[in-house]
């Protein structure tokens, strides 16, 4: 049994939300974004989020946010419509203790439910712990761009990372 829980988030969780997204900024590890984001400007995207596309909270058992999962669209085109990209941002002081693999597995068990049948995952190739924990789920590389992002004057690959689910 796991020792978190998840709820679909509630505009009132996206403070914390983009708490959690900005505490991972400075590391330029997880995100291409290089300065915080507000909460205002992240309403809209909360807002895109619904019943087939759910941004999830999870907490730990005191009720505290400890991390989040978000299912977006991959492509607006219509013919990527079971393809979602999936974000993952847990608290720094969760990191490591099992929440990534809570998370990702709650996503690939809801798959079906949700009516995907692929999942994307976005990853920076120097992101050592993201590529290891969805490689262990059974996501493939099915890209890499080498050098799209500059980090710090940094040039950084991306991978894409895949799993089929679907029929």
């Amino acid at each position: 049994m796991s020792l978190f829980s998840k709820k679909n988030a509630t505009l009132e969780d996206l403070p914390r939300i983009v708490e959690i997204y900005n505490s991972t900024i400075a590391g330029r590890m997880v995100t291409a974004d290089l300065i915080p984001v507000t909460v205002e400007s992240r309403v809209d995207w909360f807002h895109q989020h619904h019943d087939t596309r759910p941004l999830w909270s999870f907490f730990n058992e005191k009720g505290e946010m400890v991390g989040w999962l978000s299912f977006e669209d991959f492509h607006v085109r219509a013919a990527y419509r079971k393809t979602v990209e999936l974000s993952i941002y847990i608290d720094e002081k969760y990191r490591g203790q099992g929440l990534g693999s809570t998370l990702l597995m709650e996503a690939i068990q809801a798959g079906s439910t949700l009516n995907i049948e692929n999942f994307v995952g976005l990853i920076f190739s120097h992101n050592i712990p993201s590529v290891n924990l969805f490689t262990r789920f059974g996501f493939d590389q099915w890209g890499h761009l080498p050098q799209v992002a500059e980090l710090d004057g940094v040039k950084r690959d991306l991978f894409i990372m895949g799993k089929h689910i679907g029929k």
